[in-house]
C-alpha cells in the first residue's frame, strides 16, 4: 500500500472522530507519549483518550485545540482526513466498513484492525472491497428497487407527502378550464390536454406494457380503448403530468420511481382539487366525521386514489399523522408511507415493499371479511403504540389498501367505534412468522410443500429507460399510427 491510495481515500472521505482519532494517536507515538502523559496533559484520563483515538467519542472544538497544543501541532493536522501512511489508510477503510449498515446486516462480529497482521489486513480490506463492488453491480435489481424505493418513502415522509409546488401545478392546469368546485368532470380533463396543444387517441392496440403513449411531435396522446369504457382521467392526466412537469427520459430508477410518484401526484391534486377537499375534510373533521369513502365519493375517484390523496393533505392541513398500506392477498406490501411511527417490517436495506404485512394489521385481516361493500375498521395494538386503521380490498380481490392513525387521533374519524381489535408482537417472529411450536414439532419434518413462486422473483428490473415498458412495441405503434 502507497501513500496514493492513503490520499485516495481521503478524497472519499470528510474528518469525523475516527480520522481524527487515529490521527492524535499517531502524532502521540511520534511524541513518545503515553496515553496518560497526554491525558494529564489535557487534563483527561487515560482511558478517555483511549476512547477518542478508538473513535468511539466526539471531541469538542475546546478539547482539539487542547490536544493540538499538547502534541505541538496545527488543529488542521488532526482535522486533515489524509492516513498518516498505507497501513492507516487500510485501517481506516476496514474500520469504516465495519460501522456500515451493510457490514452490520451480515451479522458478523467487529474486527481489533489495530492488532491484525499487515497481511490479514490487506485481505480483510480486499474482501471488503470485492463485497461492496458485488452490491454495487447490483445496479438493476430487485435490491436496488427497494432501496430507492426506500429513499424515496424517506423524501416523503420528511415533506409529510405535501408537495405544494405540485398542488400549484394542479391548480393552473384548473384554473386553464374555469374549474370552481365539486367533482372535475371528463369533459373538464379532456379540456385540459386541448389546454395543453394534445389531442386524444383511443385506440385498441396501444402495446400491453404501457398506459399511454405520447407523440410529442404530432401532440397526440394515445389511450386504451379499455379506458375509454370506464373512467380515463387518471391515466390521462398521468401522461399530460409528464409534460407538465417537463420530465424526460429517466437517467435511472430512482428518477423513475421520482417521476412516476410526481406525476401520480399531479393527477390526483388535479381530480381531488386542494381548494374543495381540504374544506371538505376540515368539516368533516369538525363534525368527527371524516372517511376516506366520502372523500372517494364526493370526487368519483377511485379508493386507492382517494386513500392516497388523503396522506397528501392529512398532515399538511389536518394535523393529523397518518399511515398507508397496498397489500398483496399474499401479504407482501406494494407500497407504504407512514409518518406516524407504525412499524413497517423492512429488509437489511431498510426497503418495505416487499415484505410481509403482520397478518394482525387491518390490510391483511380485511381480506377474510364477507362483507366486500361496507368500510372495515380495526384497532391494532403493537409495540409502537395503539393504531386505528380503516381498509377495503379493491375490485378483483387482489389488493387491500389501508389508512390509518394513532390512537390519539381516532375521535375525528367515522368507525371510531369499532369493537374490532387484534394485537401484532412484530417484528417478532412468534407473532405471526414462526408456526405455533405445537404444529412444528407435528409436522415441520414431514411437510413438503411446493411454492408458488412469482416469474419475476429472480429476475432483474426490466432493462430500458422505463422499466418494463417494449421499445420496439411503442416505436413500432407510433410508426403506424403516424401514416
Amino acid at each position: 500500500m502507497t501513500q496514493q491510495i492513503a490520499e485516495s481515500l481521503a478524497e472519499e472521505v470528510q474528518p469525523d472522530s475516527l480520522s481524527i482519532g487515529r490521527r492524535i494517536r499517531f502524532f502521540r507515538k511520534q511524541r513518545g507519549m503515553t496515553l496518560s502523559d497526554l491525558g494529564e496533559k489535557v487534563d483527561r484520563a487515560a482511558s478517555q483518550i483511549s476512547t477518542i483515538e478508538n473513535g468511539k467519542r466526539e471531541t469538542s472544538v475546546t478539547l482539539l485545540t487542547a490536544l493540538a497544543t499538547a502534541l505541538d501541532v496545527d488543529i488542521a493536522d488532526l482535522l486533515d482526513p489524509t492516513p498518516v501512511d498505507g497501513r492507516q489508510a487500510l485501517e481506516l477503510e476496514a474500520e469504516r466498513y465495519q460501522a456500515s449498515p451493510m457490514y452490520s446486516s451480515l451479522g458478523l462480529p467487529q474486527v481489533r484492525t489495530k492488532s491484525l497482521p499487515h497481511d490479514a489486513l490487506e485481505a480483510i480490506v480486499g474482501l471488503q472491497r470485492q463485497l461492496a463492488e458485488v452490491l454495487a453491480r447490483r445496479a438493476a435489481t430487485p435490491e436496488e428497487a427497494r432501496r430507492a424505493n426506500r429513499e424515496l418513502r424517506e423524501k416523503m415522509r420528511a415533506r409529510n407527502n405535501y408537495f405544494p409546488e405540485l398542488e400549484a401545478k394542479a391548480a393552473e392546469l384548473l384554473d386553464l378550464v374555469g374549474y370552481r368546485a365539486g367533482t372535475v368532470s371528463q369533459r373538464q380533463t379532456a379540456m385540459i390536454a386541448e389546454k395543453l396543444g394534445f389531442s386524444l387517441h383511443y385506440v385498441s392496440d396501444l402495446p400491453k406494457s404501457t398506459r399511454s403513449i405520447s407523440d410529442t411531435v404530432n401532440k397526440r396522446l394515445y389511450l386504451s380503448n379499455e379506458d375509454a369504457a370506464f373512467d380515463p382521467r387518471s391515466h390521462m392526466l398521468t401522461a399530460l403530468a409528464q409534460h407538465v412537469l417537463g420530465q424526460d427520459s429517466p437517467k435511472d430508477f430512482r428518477e423513475f420511481l421520482q417521476q412516476r410518484v410526481e406525476a401520480n401526484y399531479l393527477a390526483a391534486a388535479v381530480l381531488l382539487p386542494e381548494s374543495a377537499a381540504v374544506p371538505m375534510l376540515t368539516e368533516a373533521k369538525r363534525k368527527r366525521e371524516l372517511s376516506v369513502e366520502h372523500l372517494r365519493d364526493m370526487f368519483g375517484v377511485g379508493y386507492e386514489m382517494a386513500a392516497h390523496r388523503f396522506t397528501n393533505l392529512a398532515t399538511e392541513h389536518l394535523g393529523l399523522p397518518v399511515h398507508f398500506m397496498k397489500v398483496h392477498t399474499s401479504g407482501t406490501i406494494h407500497k407504504a408511507y407512514s409518518n406516524d411511527g407504525l412499524p413497517f417490517p423492512t429488509d437489511p436495506l431498510g426497503a418495505v415493499e416487499g415484505q410481509f404485512a403482520c397478518k394482525k394489521f387491518t390490510s391483511r385481516t380485511v381480506f377474510g371479511v364477507a362483507d366486500r361493500f361496507s368500510p372495515y375498521y380495526q384497532y391494532t395494538d403493537t409495540p409502537a403504540g395503539s393504531y386505528w386503521c380503516t381498509a377495503r380490498v379493491l375490485p378483483g380481490g387482489d389488493f387491500a389498501i389501508s389508512v390509518g392513525v394513532p390512537f390519539a387521533h381516532v375521535k375525528w374519524f367515522e368507525g371510531r367505534e369499532s369493537p374490532i381489535r387484534s394485537r401484532s408482537g412484530c417484528p417478532d417472529p412468534g407473532c405471526c412468522r414462526q408456526a405455533p411450536e405445537e404444529l412444528a414439532e407435528k409436522w415441520a419434518s414431514q411437510a413438503m410443500p411446493a411454492a408458488r413462486m412469482h416469474a419475476s422473483l429472480l429476475a432483474a428490473v426490466p432493462p430500458g429507460a422505463l422499466p418494463g415498458v417494449d421499445d420496439t412495441e411503442v416505436y413500432e405503434f407510433l410508426e403506424r399510427h403516424a401514416q
